[in-house]
């Protein structure tokens, strides 16, 4: 039996007595929706303070798979795996204890602490010593130091069941989804919007995604496969939009009529009016952006203040503060930094000198030029599909290769992970050709290979080759396919 016992976000146990009902109903609600295309059967219990996860299925895999699925569940701020035993004795629990925690403590300094309910002939301070005296003695090295211990040994009795924590795992902590209301996050497949999005899922916001495009199709494949591995990974308990805007005509006609210093704000502001429309549609009353102060032209406060004022609309900014170098962190703590780093270029507007301080009037004036039919039409022309429909379009496009364990005779394997990955797992294959060509280079490189040959993208996980087949059929290539052994 595997059992794990969820804690709550401090923030959700301050909570008045109702609102903290409805977050952890949420939350257990969320946890039983994730859990159970693990373990159908899973047992998940509301116990007020926690949450209990009770699985019959005893396998490594399972348990894996459900601490996978805990730590990507918002509102889970930790949660410790427990191991249930019956005991008749303070000394039976201690013998489980050293059985199952005695390694972690060896050579190092521990202490011992203990919950107890239920009618007992022995206190919580009698296991703390008893427990903690054996292990002193009995395990190498072990040392008891009551303040500051590298390792503290949690028990809790509860009747006649003893219940001992074997490891102490992290959660994203955030509030329950969908706890706040729903926002509508602009998607460029970059670091910023990419963790912008993560940041309001993780504070219980369902957040739908929408993409202005102004690269083409390999630039919409690139932040289709980024918007569904987000939702994928931390908020797939909810069904949420993901919505394209062609806004290559928007950027013809801001090019034709607008001051080449003006262009960056006003583009910014036309995205918000189009956002705002969108939003107004799907009755989404925030936008939310990855933008940070200083880090382009367009970020600097004054120009921000100018790019607010176009709508009513709420504009949040969760990575405000950030350094590039801290949001590229998180991008890498949640598997969306080799996409954000293999993500098409787009040429947009790009002004030789661009404004730092806009001024409202000059912009407006800028603005007069512009046709609003233009940005109307390609609003009215968005497409709205169910983030759910992006695995099934990529599943279409390349299905032959999904299905491609089994390499044919004169298949060429194009290794795509990073050299870090390959050298510390090297791919061998025997009788077939491996190529070692990292994603950040497919771009410059692949058209170099011989076009005679039949090409299997790899990488460890399946997301980024899928992602790099999808851009070189865009791209002509049509001997591009996915190697899944």
């Amino acid at each position: 039996m595997l059992k794990f016992i969820v804690k709550l976000h401090p923030e959700i146990a301050i909570k008045s007595k109702s609102v903290r009902k409805r977050f952890t109903k949420l939350l257990e609600n969320n946890i039983k929706i994730v859990l159970r295309r693990v373990d159908e059967k899973v047992q998940v219990r509301n116990n007020w303070d926690n949450i209990s996860v009770v699985s019959l299925l005893d396998s490594e895999q399972v348990r894996l798979d459900i601490i996978d699925g805990l730590k990507r569940i918002p509102g889970i701020v930790q949660f410790i795996e427990v191991t249930e035993t019956e005991f008749d004795s303070i000394d039976d629990i201690y013998q489980k204890a050293l059985e199952l925690i005695g390694h972690t403590i060896a050579g190092k300094t521990f202490c011992v602490r203990c919950k107890r309910s239920g009618k007992h002939d022995f206190t919580s301070s009698d296991v703390e010593r008893y427990v903690g005296g054996g292990l002193n003695q009995h395990v190498e090295g072990a040392r008891v130091k009551l303040s500051h211990p590298e390792v503290t040994v949690r028990l809790e009795v509860r009747d006649d069941k003893a219940y001992i924590v074997t490891q102490t795992h992290l959660g994203i902590a955030g509030f329950p989804l969908p706890t706040q209301e729903d926002v509508l996050s602009l998607m460029s497949g970059g670091f910023d919007s990419g963790v912008a999005s993560y940041q309001m899922i993780r504070k219980g916001a369902r957040t739908h995604f929408l993409f202005f495009n102004l690269g083409g199709a390999a630039h919409e494949i690139g932040v289709k496969q980024a918007s569904y591995y987000i939702w994928k990974q931390f908020s797939s308990t909810h069904k949420v939009k993901f919505v394209t805007v062609d806004f290559e005509p928007v950027v013809a006609e801001i090019l034709e009529n607008v001051e080449n210093s003006q262009m960056g704000v006003v583009l910014k502001r036309m995205m918000m009016r189009a956002g705002s429309q969108v939003a107004e549609k799907l009755g989404v009353q925030a936008l939310v952006t990855g933008e940070s102060i200083g880090q382009v032209s367009s970020q600097t406060l004054a120009n921000l203040s100018v790019i607010d004022r176009v709508t009513e609309t709420l504009i949040i900014r969760p990575l405000i503060q950030h350094d590039k170098q801290d949001i590229i962190n998180i991008a890498r703590q949640i598997g969306t930094a080799e996409m954000a780093e293999s993500m098409p270029e787009y040429c947009g507007v790009i002004s030789k000198k661009p404004t730092v301080k806009a001024k409202i009037k000059t912009i407006l004036a800028e603005e007069a030029k512009f046709d609003f039919d233009v940005l109307n039409t390609v609003v009215e022309n968005a497409r709205v599909m169910d983030i759910r429909d992006i695995d099934t379009e990529a599943k279409e496009e390349v299905k032959e290769a999904e299905s491609v364990s089994d390499l044919p005779e004169g298949a060429v394997v194009v290794d795509i992970r990073s050299p870090e990955e390959e050298d510390a797992n090297p791919l061998e294959l025997e009788g077939i050709d491996v190529v070692h060509l990292p994603f950040f280079r497919l771009a410059t490189k692949f058209g170099d290979l011989p076009k005679d040959k039949e090409y299997y993208l790899y990488c460890a996980k399946g997301v980024m080759s899928q992602l790099q087949a999808l851009i070189l059929h865009e791209e002509g290539y049509s001997n591009v396919k996915v190697y899944r052994p």
